[in-house]
């Protein structure tokens, strides 16, 4: 059971990782990979939502940096370090 849960974390911080690497590109509505990213918005949003709304963007001038992504990231490697040990 154990091993499940690891890898289905492990799974969850990949799908992280690339929902930040798509978020750094422009995408097209109606193209193939917007249906990809639409599945991977789909499924981190439950984690990455409430983290957003406790906390906020850092401003460094006129850009916003979401740092909800980075937390998420961190606490899942904490939890798979507790687990998976």
């Amino acid at each position: 059971m154990a091993t499940l849960v690891c890898s289905l974390l492990q799974l969850y911080l990949l799908v992280l990782i690339v929902r930040v690497v798509l978020s750094w590109f422009p995408i097209s509505p109606d193209g193939s990979v917007a249906t990809v990213a639409g599945f991977l918005y789909l499924v981190t949003d439950p984690v990455l939502g409430p983290l957003r709304r406790v906390l906020p963007p850092l401003r460094m001038g006129a850009m916003a940096l979401d740092l909800s992504p980075i937390v998420a990231f961190f606490g899942i490697s904490i939890l798979m370090g507790l687990l998976c040990s």
